[in-house]
């Protein structure tokens, strides 16, 4: 996915009415943890499933936090941006 479609992508999802509910700490903490496993896998250091799935969880925290919306949130009613009445 190129980074125009990344940008088309969350101006469809704020045109449908989709809020945002992840707040700049919330993703910036996604991201650092990402990159860690990222570094992790590369040094080889997580292997097997391990590996494997601690992979997909940093590709979903990636574009969660890219995004702005996590709907594990929207499920259990939670959130962590700031409302502005």
């Amino acid at each position: 996915m190129g980074i125009a479609a990344l940008v088309a992508c969350i101006s469809q999802m704020r045109e449908v009415g989709v809020k945002l509910n992840m707040s700049m700490w919330d993703r910036l903490i996604r991201i650092l943890i990402t990159v860690v496993i990222v570094i992790l896998l590369i040094a080889d250091v997580l292997k097997g499933m391990l590996g494997v799935v601690l992979g997909i969880i940093a590709i979903v925290f990636l574009a969660t936090s890219v995004i702005g919306f996590c709907p594990l949130y929207v499920i259990f009613g939670f959130s962590t941006k700031k409302k502005i009445p």
